[in-house]
C-alpha cells in the first residue's frame, strides 16, 4: 500500500501523455477523455513532484504535503487556468467542470498520500 501514491503518479503520467499525443495526432477521442481527462490528472502530478522536491529539500522522507497545500494549489490552477489565461490566451477557455476537477483531483491526491504514509 506504501507505493500506492507512486504508481497514481506513473499511470497519471502515462495516461495524460498518451492523451496528449493521441490529440496531437488529430485522434477522435470520447469528449469526456479529450476535455477533461488531463484536468483531473495534472494537480496528482504536479503534487507529487512538488512532494518529492520537499521531501528531498528537507530531508525528511516521512514528510507529507497538507490539506491546505494542497487546496491551495487547487485554487491557484483554478484561476490561472479557468479565468486569467483564458482572457489572454486563445488556448485555454474557461471551463467550471476543469475547477471541480482540479479539486476532485486534489482530495483524491490527499487521500492516496494518507494510504501511502
Amino acid at each position: 500500500m506504501k507505493k500506492i501514491l507512486l504508481y497514481y503518479f506513473y499511470c497519471s503520467i502515462f495516461t495524460g501523455t498518451l492523451v496528449y499525443f493521441l490529440q496531437y495526432f488529430d485522434v477522435i477521442l470520447p469528449k469526456i477523455i479529450g476535455f477533461y481527462l488531463n484536468d483531473f490528472l495534472i494537480i496528482p502530478i504536479v503534487l507529487f513532484i512538488s512532494l518529492q522536491v520537499l521531501k528531498w529539500s528537507k530531508n525528511d522522507k516521512n514528510y507529507t504535503i497538507s490539506l491546505p497545500i494542497v487546496l491551495y494549489v487547487c485554487l491557484i490552477y483554478s484561476i490561472l487556468f479557468e479565468f486569467v489565461f483564458p482572457k489572454y490566451l486563445a488556448r485555454y477557455t474557461k471551463d467550471f467542470v476543469d475547477v471541480i476537477l482540479y479539486f476532485a483531483s486534489g482530495f483524491l491526491y490527499y487521500k492516496l498520500q494518507k494510504i501511502s504514509t
